[in-house]
């Protein structure tokens, strides 16, 4: 079967980067230049966003190719000449070196995601359905200056288990299947958080109850939406589901 990268041409994911891009300015998930998107174009290179550019306003032509290093290669397009690939691509190379099933990286700047990961507070994997069997636990990155070989060291252990996480202060990461898969997980994320944020304002969380628990542990190894380590962490940080609280 043809991969997602196979089934796309390189027009194709150009488009759809820049559709993510325009998605993630309109909702205020990135403010000026800030936050980056890559896309595996076949086995040896990658589209990405170039840096100090608004992704709200992208053109097609404006992406960069470049090496599985993060290396720009040259073209013959005037629109890319003066433009070169974020420093941040350091941590999309790293996914792709831990993941090879990962097609496509965002790292965007969540604000409740980033105010909970300033104040420590976990976004709950035990609160909401949809996290537990698409993400199950969402870890956080400890702080690491943006730019920096530090960033791409701060996630390669959780970023082979994990398709989602946030940064301590400097936004979150998700690896996808696809350009619009990673961009769905970030909606979740930070809808997840906001959710979070308000139940801690209220002062009162109810976690999802134990049975309810074991429900969904079952629908998601059945499906295989989350690999098994995550189902194990999930239930061990959790602590409510008797056959799976001693996972770890």
């Amino acid at each position: 079967m043809p991969t997602y990268q196979q089934r796309l041409t390189e027009q194709k994911l150009r488009e759809e980067i820049v559709h993510v891009g325009q998605l993630l300015w309109q909702k205020g998930y990135l403010a000026a230049g800030d936050g980056n998107i890559s896309a595996r174009l076949g086995s040896d290179r990658l589209i990405a966003t170039p840096s100090g550019l608004s992704k709200g306003f992208l053109k097609p032509e404006q992406l960069l190719l470049t090496d599985m290093q993060g290396r720009k290669i040259p073209t013959s397009s005037a629109e890319t000449r003066a433009l070169e690939p974020s420093s941040e691509l350091k941590m999309h190379v790293e996914v792709y070196r831990q993941r090879a099933d990962a097609a496509a990286v965002v790292h965007a700047h969540l604000p409740k995601c980033i105010a909970l990961s300033i104040a420590g507070i976990a976004v709950a994997p035990c609160l909401l359905p949809e996290v537990v069997l698409t993400m199950g636990v969402i870890p956080t990155a400890t702080y690491a200056t943006p730019g920096t070989w530090e960033v791409p060291a701060s996630i390669r252990e959780l970023v082979r288990d994990h398709d989602a996480l946030l940064l301590e202060r400097h936004g979150t990461l998700t690896v996808g299947k696809s350009i619009l898969d990673a961009y769905f997980k970030q909606e979740r994320l930070e809808h997840a958080a906001e959710i979070t944020l308000t139940l801690r304002l209220l002062g009162k969380e109810r976690p999802i109850p134990a049975g309810e628990m074991e429900k969904l542990i079952q629908i998601a190894q059945s499906k295989g939406t989350i690999a098994d380590p995550l189902i194990q962490e999930t239930c061990a940080k959790c602590g409510l589901c008797p056959s799976h609280s001693q996972t770890r």
